[in-house]
């Protein structure tokens, strides 16, 4: 009997340090604030240095496609995102990986206590779309998806 309820406690202690290893809010993801000078579409900024960051988790129309068109709810996208962040104070959280394919860094942006990924995404302007292995805020920014595909908001009611 002591030797099961010691086994609990172990086995309880192992998991715990796990999931808050785990956790998108454990103490040793980098944090950094810079001043966003640029807001070249709805899911990507330059920041002071000349830095292009890449917003994790969301995809946005884009403002000129491969095609050299634009796509519906791109312009709204990227005027929402230049008033939540342009000549703004953001803080930059990393995930897993450090930059994408095009060099630009991969991070969620937060201005205080606004997470900016998802106020795109539940206000129509972006859709959840993780790819793997910068996962940290998947659930929550399908949750907000959900919320604005159900409340019919921004591209989810004009695209």
């Amino acid at each position: 009997m002591k030797r099961t309820i010691i086994l609990l406690l172990v086995g309880s202690a192992i998991g715990l340090f796990v999931f808050s290893f785990l956790s998108p809010t454990r103490s040793d993801q980098r944090k950094e604030s810079y001043r966003v000078i640029r807001v070249f579409d709805g899911d990507t900024i330059e920041i002071e240095g000349g830095k292009r960051i890449r917003y994790i988790g969301i995809d946005t129309p884009e403002i000129k496609n491969d095609k050299g068109a634009v796509e519906c709810f791109a312009q709204q996208a990227r005027d929402k995102n230049r008033e939540l962040v342009e000549g703004k104070m953001v803080t930059l959280l990393k995930d897993v990986s450090e930059t994408d394919d095009y060099g630009r860094l991969l991070r969620y942006v937060f201005i205080e206590d606004i997470f900016v990924n998802e106020v795109l995404v539940k206000e129509g302007y972006a859709k959840s779309t993780p790819i793997a292995p910068d996962i940290a805020y998947r659930n929550q920014l399908f949750e907000s998806q959900k919320t604005a595909q159900t409340r019919k908001r921004g591209l989810w009611i004009s695209c």
